[in-house]
């Protein structure tokens, strides 16, 4: 490589990594306000703010998200942590791992040697690894103490196997012996040396992990919770998606399962959504009953049969999923299969009483809240920790992707993470989409700029110019103080550049006189004020234009 080629390599940019990007000014003004906007509306309700770890055990997502979906088994950003401790452990796994006995002649001197360091790795390996686990250098887990024992029965079968091998040369003792060692093999890759963690999809496993681990069942009931911040998921970048995207979302954890609560999360939903402005935004509400033969699972087993009956009509991943999850063939949205979704069962024909009384009174507390909303039996859950009401909004300018926000009630939820029994309901808003919807209504046009510039001209102005910004920006005006003085044309132009709403004018007159000039820079307009009236003028101007 010559000089010139790597003073460029050394040279090159960095770009984001893709699915990712940067949050710039003028438009993080948008994003503060959207999330100033949830932590005033959220605390009306009760609600406190939790901020659970960027990174949680992947174990726990495997669980509440589920194993098999997509988000758990493609998209999460997973890896093990490991103690120092283990660094030799590990070293000598991959040192294991280079052998293989059965590679050359076993006749061979070398092969001899090769299984004596195999054999004696593998051994080594088993006790240093059962040390590891007492001190808590390497997981404790079922899965670590299935491997160990593997490896020893192995191990034990392995051993006469090679003699007999040596001896005989037979080739269907090679091959037992050679499935053995591949055995072997599979067992210390299995083997956890570290904590595997994700960075978190979703927030509200988490949520219900603290919820546990803080023994808040002890607190009041239901408790109330909220959260702002970014999620990680490896999916395919598209308009709105992103592989660190953010979230803002909601939970109530807790209590009962009354109507009452389901109708005043959505409540606040909604409330928020107008709050910030969100136009056109479209409420789905519908039941999934609770997973009993009489309810839903009932009911599933009915949609399958009916998709069993279409299953030729329909797409590869629908076809999957009629054995996996029938529910998400609900979801599918290829055009070739709408006409035959509409003709499958719906699910509210197959509630049990208890979870259509829930339901009527879930959309009559709506109503009297004055909350609108559309039916929608297509709106599921594939897991069957969720239950009951389900949510979706909507929102102009994203496409045939339009979801902005999704929610329910996972009464099981709790449970299944090793808490106690705990009713929950909550949702997620889709920040990035939320923001992008916006601004395409035009409600997100975000502008950052100064409330005022000062342009001052002379040290002596220079000390009052320093004294007016610091009594300005303590009573909340933002203030663009230059660091050098400036001709006042130059200053005026630079004002308009950085949309400045008034220049305060201060020369050696103003500050003699003590009368500061003040001009409105849409306007023109300008007058001499006291100093001690400046920011009740400012104040008054605010207040007017607001």
């Amino acid at each position: 490589m010559s000089d010139a080629t790597a003073k460029k390599e050394e040279r090159r940019k960095f770009q984001a990594i893709r699915g990712t990007r940067d949050l710039l000014p003028p438009e993080t003004e948008l994003w503060n306000r959207v999330e100033q906007t949830a932590h005033e509306v959220f605390a009306t309700f009760g609600y406190g703010e939790i901020r659970p770890p960027i990174f949680e055990p992947t174990e726990l997502f495997a669980r509440a998200v589920g194993g098999e979906t997509d988000i758990v088994s493609k998209e999460m950003y997973s890896f093990e942590i490991r103690a120092q401790q283990v660094d030799k452990l590990s070293e000598l796994r991959t040192a294991v791992l280079a052998l293989h006995p059965l590679r050359d002649d076993p006749l061979a001197p070398d092969a001899s040697i090769a299984w004596s360091m195999f054999q004696t790795g593998v051994t080594r390996l088993i006790g240093d690894s059962r040390s590891a686990i007492e001190k808590g250098f390497i997981p404790q887990s079922v899965e670590n103490k299935r491997c160990l024992d593997d490896l020893e029965q192995a191990l034990e079968q392995v051993s006469p196997l090679w003699e007999q091998y040596v001896q005989s040369k037979k080739e269907s003792v090679g091959s037992r012996l050679d499935l053995y060692v591949g055995h072997i093999h599979n067992a210390l890759n299995a083997l956890q040396l570290g904590e595997e963690i994700s960075l978190r999809p979703e927030a509200t496993a988490p949520v219900c992990r603290a919820y546990i681990e803080h023994n808040m069942q002890q607190l009041p009931q239901p408790v109330k919770l909220y959260y702002i911040g970014p999620m990680f998921r490896r999916e395919r970048p598209q308009k709105g998606r992103y592989r660190q995207f953010y979230q803002i979302g909601a939970e109530v954890l807790g209590g009962t399962d009354a109507p009452a609560i389901d109708a005043e999360v959505i409540e606040m939903l909604m409330t928020f959504f107008d709050k910030v402005g969100l136009q056109g935004a479209t409420l789905y509400i519908n039941s999934i009953g609770h997973n009993a033969d009489n309810c839903r699972r009932g009911y599933v087993a009915q949609l399958k049969s009916a998709l069993e009956k279409v299953k030729d009509k329909l797409g590869p991943d629908s076809q999957r999923r009629i054995d996996t999850n029938p529910l998400r063939v609900l979801d599918s949205k290829l055009e070739s299969e709408q006409a035959i979704i509409a003709t499958l069962p719906h699910i509210a024909d197959h509630l049990c009483d208890e979870c259509k009384t829930h339901y009527a009174e879930v959309k009559r507390q709506l109503e009297v809240r004055g909350v609108l909303y559309q039916e929608n039996w297509r709106l599921v859950r594939g897991l069957d920790y969720y239950m009951r009401t389900t949510f979706e909004i909507t929102a102009p300018g994203l496409g045939s992707q339009n979801a902005v926000c999704g929610g329910g009630r996972y009464d099981g939820l709790v449970e299944l993470l090793g808490g106690p029994p705990t009713k929950g309901i909550g949702f997620a808003i889709g920040e990035d989409r939320l923001i992008l919807s916006l601004q395409e209504s035009g409600k997100g046009q975000a502008q950052q700029g100064r409330d005022v510039y000062i342009a001052w001209m002379g040290e002596r102005a220079y000390a009052a110019a320093i004294r007016a910004a610091k009594d300005l920006r303590s009573a909340g005006f933002s203030v663009e103080l230059p660091p050098l003085e400036q001709k006042f044309g130059k200053a005026l132009g630079q004002a308009d550049k950085l949309g400045a709403k008034y220049a305060l004018i201060l020369g050696d007159n103003e500050v003699s006189e003590g009368l500061w000039t003040i001009k409105t820079l849409s306007t023109g307009e300008q007058e001499k004020l006291p100093e001690p009236e400046v920011i009740d003028f400012l104040r008054k101007q605010k207040n007017v234009s607001s």
